[in-house]
């Protein structure tokens, strides 16, 4: 058996002891402002001016070497490749990781749908930008070029338009910006969060942004909001319009856009499908908003929503109950839920490498700047080009008058070295021309090329005047940015994709679900139970059944849509509707209201009123016999509230209450058996809960009092007048013979 070894610690290497370590286990002190300057601001400034904030021509720098690697690989022309061979060749540009270089890549992609305009052409799974869960696949099964728009974004770049610096590594050179040929920089949604600054730019419609740029150029005076109608999203769906805030926008830079869901209602089906949500938002966010607010019990007339998202484009899909009015949904789910949502503006634009919030005028004035900066330079390119180009043809013109001394002095020259400098001397021209006379082959020294070569002289010396002159002008620049920006909106307008929504009434409409409208009968007991069944299924139902000992009082005929205001024995009134009682059968004792509407601790039903609207009164008659007539609109809140105090007058024992749709005769009944009846006519309506009333009944004993009161049926009494008081108060009459049987009371 092999011995077990002994486990010796690993020998840890130590310093010598003539090494030391300086400031080693030391604390210093530091000026808080000197770490921030030394350690946080590099790196704000790198995230500022090299990631998060879009330059005039509407890119981030990695958008940019993306598209200038896609460049010039010659993907602006020709079929797709694979993306992961786009993604290594940008690498070189883009310091950055393969992951996040194929991001930048998707979201420019057409197929990721978050661009209106987008630069890159997909073929493959590039995700969708209104769905978390539909993401994108890898780089190695998708591919990619350069979309036709991009033409505009590199157009003359090869004519020193722009400048071009070093990357990373002074391995390459790429461009400073690129040369737009229109003010992209508005033309696409751009976000993004910087170290203590953010950018969030809203889209335009091209054809609306480029009218908007040639006005301007036009007229300096031109107002923006008469060409720049509103903003314009991928994703399509409304702009509720608000003047007011565009201009805000317009102006500043800053303001909010309202966006609202597209939806179209499939009668066949009962369902209601939105094609189109905010840019803000997400198909997942909405849905589960939505099955929130249904499992709240604030959403009642929906039985099922899904996702139907296909090739087709955005789809969720949701499935009505019958009855339901779609638009009215729509309407409470435009307020409840991120159908419809605010696009926050912050045009916060790096313009020579300084960061400002501009407004629309401003940055288009701006991308004027750069755009006439471009131009000057495209035709100083091209002038120096044809400048050289005539000055080798003059040179060819001198040699070209006597052909036959330039044959002698090559042919006489012992060096080839020394070919140039005799041609120089023999034609007293320079060594740029020289070289290039000695270079023409022989068969080119013919007459129909002399003449042709003079004939491009002129024309040369054309061309340079003309570029000159519209060198020095303005405005013969500002007419090529002009039809630069006309050729634009013949390409590529697509025509707006968000409708814009005028005159959109902004009232308060309640989250809570509007109730379907079928027929119920409402069953009221004595105990304080209330059942609901559905008036059609009556018919078919048995007895009702109750708790012992308790007793039906009333049983009202109404719809699920009417309201209910349940009144407690200490002076409060609890609002609900009828349809947040459960449909139920004959068979159940129904809900107990007190706790249904989570009455404090004690409180009991004095009454219930069931009403459609907050039309007609509630009568209430107190023990020491007065009665006081309140109008429901004093019940009526503009907010949700579910309880309001002082229902009614605490002075008095409630008696008995009623509510009236108009006015009716009731009977007032007193403990001294007389009874009193009047028409609620004559008693004067109030509006304050609280009021105490008038004396209807008059009580001659300190122990009489009201005990009931019901309304009244025709032929109750043989001789109605003997009750019917001429004046208030009254003290009623005592029943006769006849008369004598049992009364309804509540």
């Amino acid at each position: 058996m092999a011995r077990r070894k002994k486990n010796t610690p690993d020998d840890k290497s130590t310093l010598n002891e003539n090494v030391h370590i300086e400031n080693a286990g030391t604390v210093t002190n530091e000026i808080i402002t000197n770490t921030l300057v030394n350690n946080f601001m590099p790196y704000a400034m790198s995230v500022i001016l090299s990631r998060a904030i879009p330059e005039i021509d509407g890119l981030k720098p990695s958008h940019r070497k993306l598209l200038y690697t896609m460049y010039n690989m010659g993907l602006l022309k020709g079929g797709t490749i694979k993306s992961a061979n786009i993604v290594g060749r940008t690498m070189q540009l883009n310091p950055h990781g393969d992951a996040s270089i194929y991001e930048t890549m998707v979201r420019l992609s057409r197929g990721n749908e978050s661009l209106l305009y987008p630069f890159v052409e997909s073929k493959g799974n590039f995700g969708k930008a209104y769905s978390k869960n539909m993401m994108y696949a890898a780089s190695r099964y998708t591919e990619a070029k350069l979309a036709p728009i991009c033409k505009e974004l590199f157009d003359d770049i090869d004519k020193d338009t722009v400048d071009f610096v070093d990357n990373y590594d002074n391995t390459m050179k790429e461009p400073r910006l690129l040369p737009v040929t229109f003010p992209s920089i508005l033309c696409n949604v751009t976000t993004g969060i910087a170290a203590g600054m953010a950018s969030s730019i809203a889209s335009f419609n091209l054809k609306e942004v480029c009218e908007t740029t040639i006005a301007i150029m036009k007229n300096p005076e031109h107002v923006v909001s008469d060409t720049l109608i509103a903003p314009d999203f991928v994703g399509g769906g409304y702009i509720i319009y608000d003047k007011d805030e565009l201009e805000k926008i317009y102006s500043t830079g800053r303001g909010s856009v309202k966006v609202r869901s597209k939806y179209t209602y499939d009668k066949s089906y009962n369902c209601i499908d939105i094609t189109a949500i905010p840019p803000t938002t997400t198909s997942e966010a909405v849905i589960d908003k939505i099955i929130e607010l249904v499992k709240a019990n604030k959403i009642k007339e929906i039985s099922d929503i899904r996702d139907e998202t296909d090739l087709k484009g955005l789809k969720i899909t949701v499935d009505l109950k019958r009855g339901v009015d779609p638009d009215k949904l729509m309407a409470r789910l435009y307020k409840a839920t991120p159908l419809e949502d605010s696009f926050s503006c912050n045009f916060n634009v790096l313009i020579n490498g300084v960061p400002k919030v501009r407004g629309v005028r401003e940055l288009l004035d701006e991308w004027i700047s750069f755009r006439l900066n471009c131009i000057k330079r495209r035709i100083n390119f091209s002038l120096e080009k044809k400048r050289r180009q005539l000055h080798l043809l003059k040179g060819l013109s001198k040699i070209l008058l006597d052909i036959d001394k330039a044959i002698k002095i090559v042919r006489e020259t012992e060096s080839e070295s020394e070919v140039v400098p005799n041609l120089m001397i023999g034609f007293g021209i320079d060594e740029i021309q020289a070289e290039y006379v000695a270079e023409i082959k022989l068969r080119h020294l013919n007459r129909e090329y002399i003449l042709k070569r003079i004939k491009d002289i002129e024309i040369l010396e054309d061309e340079i005047a003309d570029l000159e002159k519209t060198l020095s002008s303005n405005n013969r620049m500002k007419k090529i940015i002009i039809g630069e920006l006309e050729n634009v909106i013949n390409k590529y307008d697509t025509g707006r994709k968000t409708e814009i929504l005028y005159d959109v009434s902004d009232e308060d409409i309640e989250v809570e679900s509007a109730a379907a409208d079928y027929p119920v009968t409402m069953f009221i007991t004595e105990g304080g139970y209330a059942k609901k069944i559905r008036t059609a299924n009556l018919r078919m139902s048995g007895e009702q059944k109750v708790k012992e000992g308790d007793k039906i009082l009333e049983a009202v005929e109404c719809s699920n849509k009417d309201e209910i205001l349940a009144f407690s024995t200490k002076n409060q009134v609890y609002k609900a509707k009828v349809d947040d009682f459960q449909d139920t059968k004959a068979s159940v004792l129904g809900e107990y209201v007190p706790s249904k509407l989570n009455m404090e601790e004690g409180e009991e039903i004095a009454y219930i009123a069931v009403f459609s609207e907050y039309k007609g009164y509630m009568i209430f008659v107190f023990e020491n016999g007065k009665i006081a007539k309140v109008d429901m609109s004093a019940y009526e809140t503009k907010t949700n509230r579910k309880k309001l105090i002082n229902a009614y007058s605490d002075k008095s024992v409630l008696a008995a209450a009623l509510y009236l749709s108009e006015d009716t005769d009731i009977v007032i009944c007193g403990s001294n058996e007389r009874k009193l009846l009047l028409n609620t006519a004559s008693i004067l309506p109030k509006t304050t809960k609280s009021t105490q009333g008038v004396q209807a009944m008059t009580l001659k004993k300190k122990s009489d009092k009201v005990v009931s009161v019901h309304l009244y049926n025709e032929g109750e009494f043989e001789k109605p007048y003997r009750y019917r008081p001429k004046n208030l108060p009254a003290a009623g009459a005592l029943p006769s013979a006849s008369d004598i049987g049992e009364q309804l009371t509540f």
